[in-house]
């Protein structure tokens, strides 16, 4: 591979803001994505991929290279150094790389992947924490299965179009994909491309959701003509995938504390042509009250640690805090407690997170079952999804019906 001075110094101001300045991964490279519009898919690939994998791997390059933050600019060549030695890249003859230590890199490699935490590049604190949450070969295995890049998975919008003709209209605009055994509606690309400038996406044919992300909807056992609940519904990938559940009859009513997401829902349902689903913003405790028994179905798709999606989010392992994850705890324990007002008797309702600790999943459920609230529900089943198994996100779901 031959590297190009403009793409390398992209990737370098990338990891800046990331590292020095505490701006997301995603926001990061969306905007230096535009620094030049001649860059062609091949580029900008290399630009997110490269910026992403040393993301990634902070912990370990930063070992192998003795630094630490905040980061110079020489510092920041430094890691891409380390980058190109243990991916066998040629390293240029730039000033900035002058000097690179090849033999010395991969003999701190080799010493330092002994070490769980620096292997694996987690701080101390989360690699305590699974330990102790999941013991320890369960978490060796999920930390490095959370380490390898995720594939990118559609899910058929099945009020339009059936898998395999999705499949058939991707293949003709150059776009491989194939099925997964046990993912009704899932489509996983054979490589990576922009999905979102063809046309089956523009006519609403699709969305980009993991293939764990796609068992949580069908989970809650919706039939059309009900009305269902998506109480923390974000920008709706959920939201979305119930509507097409429902056969978009019934209501679907659309929560969350976050105005601006519900109008992200309001554009993709638009687009996927879904026109059961009504948005609410949660401004006070009247919008959940109005509801109170009065829903057949409820999603409660909790906030979380997102241990369960590090491999799609990589700069969460720097930017999550112990103190968040106990936090966390306490607004998902009162998002059962008061949410779960809203189902009617007989009704149904899931709990999720993108999370895998228990104390975050089944032991939230146990807690809530037990209270005053929970008294009136009965734990129906569970299923834990860990990214060592399956390949894709970590993900928990609990039914619970109301009696």
């Amino acid at each position: 591979m031959r590297l190009h001075r403009n793409l390398v110094f992209a990737v370098i101001d990338a990891l800046h803001m990331i590292f020095n300045e505490g701006e997301y991964a995603d926001k990061v490279i969306e905007k230096v994505l535009r620094y030049d519009k001649r860059w062609g898919s091949r580029d900008r690939g290399f630009i997110a991929e490269t910026t992403y994998d040393i993301v990634r791997w902070k912990r370990l390059y930063s070992e192998i290279s003795e630094i630490h933050e905040p980061y110079s600019r020489e510092h920041l060549f430094r890691l891409f150094g380390v980058w190109c030695v243990l991916r066998g890249i040629r390293i240029p003859d730039w000033k900035q790389l002058e000097g690179t230590p090849e033999r010395r890199i991969k003999g701190r490699f080799d010493e330092l992947s002994k070490i769980r935490k620096i292997r694996e590049s987690v701080p101390d604190w989360m690699d305590e924490l699974g330990e102790k949450s999941l013991g320890t070969e369960l978490w060796t295995k999920e930390i490095a299965a959370q380490n390898k890049q995720a594939d990118v998975i559609l899910r058929t919008n099945t009020l339009k179009v059936p898998k395999p003709q999705l499949k058939s209209f991707l293949a003709k605009e150059d776009i491989a994909t194939e099925f997964i055994e046990g993912y009704p509606d899932a489509l996983k690309l054979v490589e990576r491309q922009n999905v979102f400038v063809t046309q089956a996406f523009k006519d609403g044919l699709f969305e980009v959701q993991d293939a764990s992300s796609q068992l949580v909807a069908p989970f809650l056992e919706v039939e059309p003509g009900q009305r269902v609940v998506d109480a923390c519904a974000g920008a709706g990938g959920k939201s979305l995938h119930l509507a097409s559940q429902m056969q978009n009859k019934g209501q679907l009513i659309a929560l969350d504390i976050y105005e601006s997401k519900l109008k992200k829902l309001k554009k993709r349902a638009r687009r996927n042509g879904v026109h059961n689903v009504e948005t609410r913003v949660i401004d006070s405790n009247k919008v959940i009250k109005k509801l109170h028994n009065s829903a057949d179905r409820v999603l409660l798709d909790a906030p979380c640690s997102g241990l369960g999606v590090i491999k799609r989010n990589p700069d969460s392992k720097w930017k999550l805090e112990p103190e968040f994850v106990d936090r966390i705890m306490g607004v998902q324990q009162d998002i059962l407690q008061n949410y779960s007002k809203m189902v009617k008797k007989g009704g149904q309702m899931v709990y999720a997170t993108c999370s895998i600790l228990p104390q975050e999943n089944s032991e939230q459920v146990k807690t809530f079952l037990a209270s005053e609230n929970g008294k009136e529900f009965e734990f129906v089943k569970e299923r834990n999804v860990f990214a060592s198994e399956t390949g894709f996100d970590g993900f928990y779901m609990a039914l619970l019906k109301r009696k």
